[in-house]
């Protein structure tokens, strides 16, 4: 990667468009996009805060280790005259030697910067003020470059993040997941991400969308495609091969670390549409979730896997309240052969299965705007029962464990809501 996306046309054009895809998104996704009127009050800070993510509750250490992706067989279907499609990724991991390796940074500089100015506040519907975050400065508990825990081959999963999103914006579940035993990898869709820093320093953001109907018909079929080659690669990594374009080192014993037989996805919105089309698509994934990500089309008709639903297990993980997500939802359901559970988390909004839920606390929103973002559940709960969930229905289909906590309701859990 060596060139920006071209500046065909001026930025605020450009902000807007992409900006007005991005929350007709998640309007069909169930949450609003936020009125002037409603944005935060909030002033930019003369020191923006230094933020940090939640602890992981399982027993390792976390390391991280980011992966540039070139896949040679096809071009970029964003970019034409790309001849190769190129990805950026991240595979987290369980470790037991963190102690001297430095934190894993939650974003490189120049996404951060970006993240700030244009994404934070525009493609995530949040109106968040620029300068009152350190993005790049946000503390994660994941290290670079620690060597990968023994005991055998884990089971691995990939999570795809919103429309809008970074990868990086669902680090707190990832970073539990990997704490828990897993080895999950993380991708950035380039020039559909709203950006993507490359090891170059190159930044890649988001194209301008002009209709949206076919910019997401677009985006499901591509994350489809570079889920299936991020499988591929998982693969020639697994053997002993290094995958990363730039020859960059990989941490020591992820080779053979991966058990590519127990393939769980993951995602949030437009990200978890896509772990039921990828999983539609590939039958490597053995088990998905979608956390409040609609199956049906702009015009209301049904996608194909909700038409005929998945012979495979999936999780329909969603908000609470009035949500469009129900007719895709409904019909996966009653047409879906295989195991499926549809949950509500009391309280919850569509942000807050993403980092949202630990990040925006911190940074002195008004209670209405925090409300309006994450909804009225208390954070901590919020992420605790979400990583619950989340680990007992993997840890049920990928590792045999007890699925008692996908049976019913819990005494322990009370804001999670049985559907069906």
């Amino acid at each position: 990667m060596t060139t920006e996306q071209p500046n065909t046309s001026p930025a605020a054009r450009r902000r807007g468009l992409r900006a007005a895809i991005v929350c007709a998104v998640l309007a069909i996704g169930a949450l609003a996009a936020v009125l002037p009127a409603q944005a935060a009050t909030a002033r930019p800070a003369a020191h923006p805060a230094g933020l940090s993510l939640p602890s992981s509750t399982g027993g390792y250490q976390v390391g991280e280790v980011a992966v540039h992706l070139v896949d040679r067989s096809r071009p970029d279907p964003w970019q034409p005259g790309r001849a190769h499609r190129e990805l950026m990724a991240s595979v987290y991991y369980p470790t037991t030697r963190a102690a001297g390796h430095r934190a894993a940074p939650y974003m490189l500089p120049r996404a951060a910067a970006h993240f700030d100015a244009v994404t934070a506040g525009d493609y995530l519907g949040m109106n968040l003020p620029a300068g009152q975050a350190d993005w790049a400065a946000t503390a994660t508990h994941a290290v670079q470059g620690a060597p990968v825990a023994t005991g055998g081959a884990r089971p691995v999963l990939v999570y795809s993040p919103g429309l809008g999103e970074p990868r990086t914006w669902g680090t707190t579940l990832v970073a539990d997941l990997a704490s828990r035993g897993y080895v999950v990898i993380t991708v950035d869709h380039t020039w559909e991400a709203p950006e993507v820093q490359f090891p170059d320093g190159t930044l890649a953001t988001m194209v301008t969308p002009t209709d949206p109907d076919a910019f997401i018909r677009t985006s499901l079929a591509v994350r489809t495609a570079d889920t299936s080659f991020v499988l591929d690669e998982l693969g020639r990594l697994n053997s002993g091969q290094n995958p990363d374009a730039d020859g960059r080192r990989l941490p020591p014993g992820l080779a053979g670390a991966l058990d590519l037989t127990r393939v769980g996805m993951f995602g949030h919105s437009l990200g978890g549409t896509a772990a039921a089309t990828a999983m539609e698509a590939d039958p490597r994934i053995d088990a998905g979730i979608d956390m409040d990500g609609n199956l049906t089309h702009f015009d209301g008709s049904l996608m194909p896997v909700a038409e005929h639903g998945l012979t495979r297990p999936f999780l329909l993980l969603g908000k609470d309240g009035p949500t469009d997500t129900g007719p895709g939802w409904q019909a996966f359901s009653a047409r879906t052969p295989g195991w499926t559970r549809r949950l509500t988390l009391r309280g919850a909004e569509h942000a807050s299965f993403t980092d949202a839920e630990a990040l925006l606390p911190q940074l002195g929103l008004p209670p209405a705007t925090l409300a309006q973002d994450i909804g009225t559940i208390d954070p901590a709960t919020a992420i605790r029962t979400n990583e619950a969930y989340v680990a007992a229905y993997f840890d049920h289909w990928l590792r045999g464990r007890s699925d008692r906590l996908l049976r019913g309701p819990s005494d322990r859990y009370p804001e999670m809501e049985f559907v069906d």
